[in-house]
């Protein structure tokens, strides 16, 4: 599969896109960082069976780091939650 640099189903800019998923609430904010995290970890493992160290490492981290970004998304929703 050849990654791309747009979404198919997503006619904005990645700008848009950002900006986009940027004002989803906090909470939902928090569930598409870890579904990233999650895909982006099963790209490192394969990557990994493929040989490609490297990029499988780098993979990985970036995946703890998403994860990470849930956390504390998680965290600003906690305090967020009793204004929305």
């Amino acid at each position: 599969m050849k990654h791309k640099n747009y979404i198919q189903k997503y006619d904005g800019s990645l700008e848009e896109l950002a900006e986009d998923i940027g004002n989803l609430r906090y909470d939902a904010l928090a569930d598409l960082l870890k579904l990233l995290s999650s895909k982006v970890n099963k790209d490192s493992d394969s990557d990994l069976s493929r040989n490609r160290v490297k990029l499988a490492a780098c993979l990985k981290e970036c995946s703890l780091e998403l994860n990470q970004a849930s956390i504390a998304i998680d965290k600003a929703w906690e305090i967020s939650e009793p204004y929305c």
